[in-house]
C-alpha cells in the first residue's frame, strides 16, 4: 500500500512506467487495449518494481490522434472502459504500491469537445475566445490558399489554420485540424482546466504528465514565422515554444491545484524544444512550476533538414555529449526525466542500440544500465523492459499514426515515391512504439483474442514477457535489478555526476557519489570490445560489481580492463 509520509522529492528514487492503453492489454477481444486489461496486468508492473504508472489518454475522444484529441476530460472513452474501471485501476494500483499519473492534454481539445462546439456556434458565443479565432488576411477570401491569418504550418502537415464556413473565421490548431488550441490568456479557460485537475486528484490520481505544456502561451499578435525558399509554411515552432507566459501559467496552476494537496504527487511537463538552461528554471523547486521536464534534444539528434523523417547519421559521442550536458546543467538546480523511448518515439534498442538478434539483448541491457544510473527519474515505456524492437513496415497500409499518414500523403502528392519515404518511416514512425506488447508467443502475442488494431511485431515469439519474467539474465530481470538498485542505493537517486572519457568513441563512462559511496558506470556502445583507459579504473581495483549486464562483463573488466561489445558494468566502492 502507498504511504504519503514521504519527502516532497520522493520521485528522485522512483521509476515511472508508461502505458499506451490501446496497445497494452485487451480484455474483451475487440483488438484494442483497455483498462480491464491493464488491471489484469498490474502484477507485471509490481514484479518489475516500478513506483508510478503513467497512463496515456483514456478520456472520451474521437481518436483522431489516438486519444490526444479529448472531447470530455471527465469521462472515459468506451473504447477503454468506464469511469468505474478507471476508479478501480487507481485503487488496485495503489494496493500494488503504484501511484497513477494521468496524461493532461490542455494545449488543445478535440473539435468535438463541448467547449469548442459552443465556441464554434457563433461569433457571439460566450466561449468564442476560449480558442484562437481570426478573420482571413486583409483583402483575402476565407478558405482560399493564402487567406490564412498567418503562415504557420501545423506539426501534422498543412496549415495550422482551419476555415470555418459557418462563422467566417479561422481557428488555430498546432496539431490536427480536429485539435483546436485553447486560449490560455483567457482566465476562464485556465480556471476550467484547474477545476478539472482538482476533480481528478479528488478521485485519487497522483499527478499529471502535461502534454506539450510549453506551447500553451502564444505570441502576441500571432506574427508570421520565418519562411525560406522552398518552405510550404512559415516556421511556427520558434514563435510558440516556451514563451515567458508559460512560467506564469504553471505557477498559477501550482497554487490553484497543488499547493494545498495533502498527498504525494508528481508533475511532469513535456516541453519540446526546451533547453537545459530553461529546464533548470522550470524545475527549480523554489519556483513551484513542475517537478521535472520531458525534453527532446537527444531524440531529435538524427533529424535532418527535412525534418524527423529525413534521417542523418548520429554517433554515440553526439548522443553522450547531449545527455551529459543535461546532467551537468541540472546538477545543482532542477531535475531530469530520463527516457530512451515513449509513445512518440521509435524503440530504443533499434534506434540507439543494436537490434540484430545476436546483439539485441546485450544492447537493451546496456542502454538500460546507462539510463537508470544517470541522475534523474527513469521512465520505462511498455515493452522496453523486454527489449522490443522497431517493426519492418513495408507499405502505406501498415501505418496508423496521423503524423506518418499525413507525411506519406503530402510527400506522395508532391511526387516523392513511397519507397523513398520508407527508410525514414521505418526508423522513426511513432507506430514503431504503438504495436501491442508481447506477453507470450501465442497468436497476437497474447495481447488480444481478436484482431489487433495494429499488427503485432513479427518477432514476438522470440521477445515476450513469458520467456523473460523470472529468467536469469533476461532483459526484464536486468531492468528489475536496475529498479531495485535505484530504490536501495542513494548514490543512484541522489548522487552527484561526473562525466568521464568524453572523447572516447565507444565508451560511455561516468561516476556517481553520495555520502561516501561512489559508483562507476562503464558501457560499451558497439560490437567491438572496449579497453577501459587505466586512469578511469585507477582506485577501483577490487571494487564490487554492483550490477553488470553479464558475469562475463564483470570478470573481463576486473581481470583485463576490457568491456565486451554491448556490455556494461556498474562498480561500487566506499570512499
Amino acid at each position: 500500500m502507498l504511504s504519503d509520509d514521504l519527502p516532497r522529492d520522493w520521485w528522485k528514487r522512483a521509476v515511472v512506467y508508461q502505458v499506451y492503453p490501446r496497445s497494452f492489454a485487451d480484455s474483451d477481444g475487440d483488438g484494442v487495449g483497455d483498462l480491464r486489461g491493464l488491471i489484469g496486468r498490474l502484477g507485471h508492473l509490481q514484479r518489475l518494481g516500478v513506483d508510478v504508472l503513467w497512463l496515456g489518454p483514456v478520456y472520451r475522444s474521437p481518436q483522431d490522434d489516438n486519444g490526444y484529441d479529448i472531447a470530455d476530460y471527465q469521462d472515459v472513452d468506451p473504447l477503454f472502459g468506464t469511469l468505474e474501471d478507471l476508479d478501480e485501476l487507481v485503487a488496485r494500483a495503489h494496493e500494488h504500491g503504484i501511484r497513477l499519473l494521468m496524461d493532461l492534454v490542455v494545449n488543445h481539445t478535440s473539435d468535438e469537445h463541448a467547449w469548442f462546439v459552443d465556441s464554434r456556434s457563433s461569433r457571439g458565443s460566450d466561449r468564442r475566445d476560449w480558442y484562437w479565432w481570426r478573420p482571413p488576411r486583409e483583402g483575402c477570401v476565407g478558405g482560399e490558399p493564402g487567406a490564412e491569418p498567418n503562415n504557420w504550418g501545423s506539426f501534422f502537415s498543412g496549415s495550422a489554420w482551419e476555415w470555418d464556413e459557418a462563422t467566417g473565421e479561422y481557428y488555430l490548431h498546432l496539431f490536427s485540424r480536429k485539435q483546436p488550441d485553447l486560449n490560455w490568456t483567457n482566465p476562464a479557460v485556465r480556471e476550467a482546466v484547474y477545476a478539472m485537475m482538482r476533480w481528478w486528484l479528488d478521485r485519487g490520481v497522483d499527478g499529471f504528465r502535461m502534454d506539450v505544456i510549453n506551447l500553451i502561451d502564444k505570441p502576441e499578435g500571432l506574427p508570421d514565422g520565418e519562411q525560406q525558399l522552398g518552405d510550404l509554411w512559415g516556421q511556427m515552432f520558434p514563435l510558440v515554444a516556451t514563451n515567458p507566459g508559460v512560467h506564469d501559467h504553471l505557477q498559477e496552476m501550482y497554487e490553484q491545484v497543488f499547493a494545498d494537496h495533502p498527498r504525494a504527487f508528481l508533475t511532469v511537463g513535456e516541453m519540446p524544444g526546451v533547453t537545459a538552461e530553461q529546464a533548470a528554471r522550470f524545475t527549480d523547486p523554489d519556483r513551484r512550476e513542475v517537478d521535472m521536464v520531458f525534453q527532446f534534444e537527444h531524440v531529435d539528434l538524427g533529424s535532418g533538414p527535412g525534418g524527423k523523417f529525413d534521417r542523418v547519421p548520429m554517433g554515440m559521442p553526439h548522443l553522450r555529449e547531449n545527455l551529459m550536458h543535461w546532467q551537468v546543467e541540472l546538477a545543482d538546480v532542477g531535475w531530469n526525466s530520463l527516457y530512451w523511448d515513449n509513445h512518440d518515439q521509435p524503440r530504443a534498442v533499434s534506434r540507439f542500440g543494436d537490434d540484430d538478434p545476436v546483439w539485441r539483448e546485450r544492447s537493451a541491457k546496456t542502454l538500460a544500465t546507462v539510463l537508470h544510473t544517470l541522475r534523474g527519474t527513469p521512465y520505462v515505456y511498455q515493452g522496453e523492459e523486454l527489449g522490443m524492437t522497431n517493426v519492418p513496415f513495408s507499405s502505406p497500409a501498415d501505418f496508423r499514426d496521423i503524423e506518418s499518414l499525413n507525411y506519406i500523403r503530402e510527400q506522395t502528392e508532391a511526387g516523392v515515391p513511397f519507397e523513398d519515404l520508407l527508410p525514414g518511416l521505418r526508423a522513426v514512425s511513432r507506430d514503431n512504439a504503438r504495436t501491442p506488447v508481447h506477453w507470450s508467443a501465442a497468436p497476437h502475442a497474447g495481447f488480444t483474442t481478436g484482431e489487433p488494431w495494429i499488427p503485432v511485431a513479427p518477432n514476438h515469439a522470440e521477445i515476450n514477457a513469458e520467456a523473460q519474467v523470472g529468467v536469469e539474465g533476461s532483459v526484464f530481470e536486468h531492468y528489475r535489478a536496475l529498479v531495485d538498485l535505484r530504490h536501495e542505493e542513494p548514490a543512484v537517486s541522489h548522487g552527484s555526476v561526473t562525466p568521464l572519457a568524453m572523447d572516447h568513441a565507444q565508451l560511455w563512462a561516468f561516476e556517481r557519489e553520495h555520502e561516501g559511496t561512489r559508483l562507476l558506470t562503464l558501457a560499451a556502445f558497439g560490437r567491438e570490445p572496449v579497453a577501459v583507459p587505466p586512469e578511469i579504473l585507477a582506485g577501483w581495483e577490487g571494487a564490487e560489481a554492483a550490477l553488470p549486464t553479464s558475469a562475463r562483463a564483470a570478470v573481463s573488466v576486473a581481470d583485463d580492463r576490457v568491456l565486451p561489445g554491448w556490455e556494461a558494468v556498474v562498480l561500487r566502492r566506499q570512499v
